[in-house]
């Protein structure tokens, strides 16, 4: 039972994620791409502070707040603002292609800031994976859906920026607890945007208004509670491995809802970028490792990666 509940969550999350970059499309119509950033962050926010005495949620303590705003304006403001605007030109099923290669940056990010190991496998599967995003900028033929493509990949590196900046927090607090108080601290951050956004909201198309709510709660507020159920139960490799389905889901979603149809040099670029991040996330076999240090397989015992 505790394997289908799990395996829920993360097909939850894949869609659920997935999903969020159509809606994007929606909400901009009416909110543009300051007032949807501070909207669906309060809404998630919102959300969030509602439910987090039913999931254990602490405070934080005082000394890992300057910590706490740097990921929020990373991962949170900095994020929602550079996808919104470069979803402006740039078609959902595409930007979800360059997002994709998120992990690839963070790996880098990792070894150059944190002085994690940078094989070679991370090396070329962060310039394929680059390389793939780039591909789609350069073919894009349209000054302004070129500046998007770059903006989107921006936002993909503060995403990784992300990434990287909780390691520390995570050594104290849940996963979920560190996306809480980054939800919470974006959401603040973006202040200055909230009258503005008050004013679209109430003259914003209903459509418009139910996609930026929707991605409030479900993608933002609900996707990260699901995706910490099934990260706490599964090994990070095989819970990561499913966010590989979230560009598909994503380009099948704006497919229907929007009728979007990529480009297949568009295609050809998330592929490559796809690739990239598997190669990134290459993992060697034992086996093969102990042989090419010059031990045999069974002289050494096995140990768990921690």
């Amino acid at each position: 039972m505790k394997l289908d509940r799990t395996s829920l969550a993360l097909a939850a999350t894949v869609l659920l994620w997935a999903s969020a970059f159509p809606a994007i499309r929606v909400a901009l119509d009416g909110y543009g791409a300051g007032g949807l950033s501070f909207v669906r962050l309060a809404v998630a926010s919102l959300a969030l502070a509602v439910v987090a005495p039913l999931l254990k949620v602490r405070r934080p303590r005082g000394r890992d707040l300057p910590r706490i705003a740097l990921v929020g304006a990373s991962g949170m403001s900095a994020y929602q603002l550079l996808l919104n605007w470069g979803e402006i030109h740039v078609p959902a099923g595409t930007a979800s292609l360059i997002v994709a290669v998120v992990p690839a940056i963070s790996a880098l990010l990792a070894a150059a800031f944190l002085g994690e190991r940078l094989t070679l496998s991370v090396v070329a599967g962060s310039a394929v994976a680059l390389g793939g995003a780039a591909l789609i900028a350069v073919a894009g033929g349209d000054t302004r859906y070129t500046v998007a493509v770059w903006a989107v990949l921006a936002a993909a590196v503060a995403q990784a920026g992300y990434h990287f900046a909780i390691k520390p927090l995570l050594r104290r607090y849940t996963g979920l607890e560190v996306a809480c108080y980054a939800m919470w601290a974006g959401t603040v951050l973006l202040l200055p945007l909230a009258p503005g956004a008050v004013r679209t909201a109430l003259n914003a198309p209903a459509d418009a208004t139910l996609a930026a709510v929707y991605l409030g709660v479900l993608p933002s507020a609900a996707g990260f509670v699901v995706w910490g159920h099934a990260v706490a139960r599964l090994t990070v490799t095989a819970a990561t491995a499913a966010l590989y389905l979230v560009p598909v889901v994503a380009l099948a979603v704006a497919g229907v809802w929007l009728g979007e149809r990529p480009r297949p040099v568009e295609l050809l670029g998330g592929l490559i970028g796809i690739a990239g991040v598997a190669l990134v996330n290459r993992r060697p076999r034992p086996e093969r490792a102990r042989t090419a240090a010059g031990t045999s397989p069974r002289a050494v015992p096995t140990r768990r990666r921690s």
